[in-house]
């Protein structure tokens, strides 16, 4: 609401103010609007629709305008896991105290969905990251050289096998990585490759389809599809390789083909595409599948990682999680996931948030996102203000009981947001 004050004064003052955004109430702020789609990557780029709130929401081609009118409504989603009916283990933290955390105890539910909520510097970072994490980093591997937020003790930690810290940092170093490669799918289609006929006729090996080793790559740009060109006074510059054109292997690769495309075409199908060429493969189907299902299905597979937003990077790390087969009780922690995404993906991203949960594992998110925080099992609200005034427990519970407490800014804003979707379903 502050925010949405402040470009409304910014406009009053004589200026122009163009935002990308997916908050509703920024959104609804808004004098006019520009909504891009219909989908995304291949299936976008287009202006799906322009003009005023009201034109957004009566044109039917539009996704945005379907949620905005609540045409589209992200529904209660929670449901408690086969896991969490017998169990009711936690994580209990006495103590907490790190930089404006007041000497907090707490308790996180484990085989649940938990949202951390609270205003922007009410600790919810500390507490989270330094000291849930650290605490049970070090519980669990006995050792751990990172920040380890201020605690009395923490008991529970015996209860997950392993804590994972799910954040948007980029998925690889160096352009050579991709969704393909980070989620051992291209370990599939290579083996795949080698297996044709033609690839046995010429004595190929799954190596041979690898741009990250010396054989079936094109040796000019060692398999990056570019050359790297150092400017003296200016920055480096890429240009595509004269030799291979940017499909980054040898012609003799490029002659064997599983379906009438070579192994640089496929690269170049998107997670879409790639869903009905290898329909019939198990394996690789439910890896791309996953993919899918976190809403990347419009990422190509050979797309570099350095293209990649830090929400695709992170979605992709959850889509690996899901392909692993595991007998759950890890703890996954997520700090504010839905940054970037579009009503559409958030919808998605709770489904898959929900799935890790029916695995038998406990999630534990940041967030400010009114639709996650509803369709979580457990509310954990820090505040009531940021800095000095913050690092308390307003309130914790379902998100039905967080929407009664009276001063609780979370509290509020959830009571509303009930009031709002009752109203629209009406």
């Amino acid at each position: 609401d502050r925010l949405i004050a402040t470009l409304q004064k910014l406009k009053n003052l004589g200026n122009s103010v163009v935002v990308v955004e997916h908050d509703e109430d920024v959104i609804k702020s808004a004098d006019y609007i520009v909504d891009f789609g219909p989908y995304a990557g291949k299936s976008g780029g287009e202006i799906v629709a322009a003009g005023s709130l009201h034109d957004i929401e009566k044109n039917s081609k539009s996704i945005t305008g379907q949620y905005l009118s609540g045409k589209r409504v992200i529904g209660s989603l929670a449901k408690q896991s086969k896991f969490s009916i017998i169990n009711n283990k936690k994580i209990t933290i006495t103590g907490a105290r790190q930089w404006n955390l007041k000497n907090i105890n707490i308790q996180f539910p484990l085989n649940k969905l938990v949202s951390v909520t609270g205003v922007s510097g009410s600790g919810k970072s500390t507490l989270v990251h330094d000291t849930l994490y650290g605490g049970v980093r070090k519980a669990t591997l006995g050792s751990y050289y990172g920040t380890i937020g201020e605690y009395d003790k923490i008991e529970g930690c015996e209860n997950v096998s392993d804590v994972l810290l799910v954040d948007q940092s980029p998925i690889g170093r160096t352009p050579r990585s991709n969704p393909a490669t980070y989620t051992k799918l291209f370990d599939d289609i290579r083996k795949l490759m080698s297996q044709t006929s033609e690839a046995k006729i010429r004595g190929f090996n799954a190596g041979r389809f690898s741009f990250n080793t010396k054989g079936g790559r094109c040796e000019a740009c060692e398999g990056q599809g570019q050359i790297k060109i150092e400017m003296q006074f200016l920055p480096d510059i890429y240009v595509t390789c004269d030799q291979c054109h940017g499909t980054r292997f040898k012609d003799e690769t490029l002659e064997v083909t599983y379906k009438n495309k070579n192994i640089a075409e496929i690269l170049k199908m998107t997670f879409d595409e790639a869903a009905d060429f290898f329909k019939n493969l198990h394996g690789i189907s439910h890896k791309i599948n996953t993919i899918q299902e976190v809403g990347l299905g419009y990422l190509e597979l050979g797309q570099s990682s350095n293209t990649l937003s830090g929400g695709e990077s992170q979605r992709l790390k959850i889509s690996r999680e899901l392909v692993k087969r595991f007998n759950g009780k890890i703890l996954y922690i997520l700090d504010e996931p839905t940054t970037g995404l579009h009503f559409y993906d958030v919808e998605k991203l709770i489904k898959v948030l929900r799935r890790l949960v029916d695995m038998g594992n406990t999630v534990v998110l940041i967030e400010h996102n009114l639709d996650v925080i509803k369709n979580s099992d457990w509310v954990i609200d820090l505040g009531p203000e940021g800095g000095d005034k913050g690092g308390e427990i307003v309130a914790f519970g379902t998100p039905a009981d967080i929407a009664k407490v009276k001063n609780s800014y979370t509290g509020q804003y959830l009571k509303k947001y009930f009031y709002d979707r009752v109203k629209k379903s009406s």
